[in-house]
């Protein structure tokens, strides 16, 4: 197994933990708001901020699965766009790409 691919199993794992976390807090907070309305103000923005990280983490698992599905088939190195090779320095750097640096600028 690559470094990359360990790497990104471990990026996988940290992001459904995380996921999980988010939804357990929602579901905690899920009850009637507070009386007071400040009370209610905070409830409200902590609720909005916990669904916009849960929305960026879902969105970054897509993108490691989706990485993690062409290192099985072979490709997990080449652009899925042009084809050519991906930087190393590039997937270091963001193991999770799967376009490399010109393809990515040019999208």
């Amino acid at each position: 197994m690559s470094d990359r691919q360990e790497r990104l199993e471990t990026l996988r794992d940290e992001l459904i933990d995380r996921l999980e976390r988010y939804r357990a807090d929602k579901t905690r907070a899920g009850g009637p708001l507070d009386k007071d309305l400040e009370e209610q103000s905070i409830e409200l923005e902590n609720a909005e901020t916990i669904d916009s990280l849960e929305n960026e983490a879902e969105e970054e698992l897509i993108q490691v699965m989706h990485a993690l599905a062409r290192i099985r088939e072979g490709q997990g190195e080449n652009c899925e766009n042009c084809g050519e090779l991906i930087d190393e320095a590039r997937l270091s750097a963001v193991p999770f790409t799967t376009l490399c640096r010109d393809c990515a600028e040019a999208g």
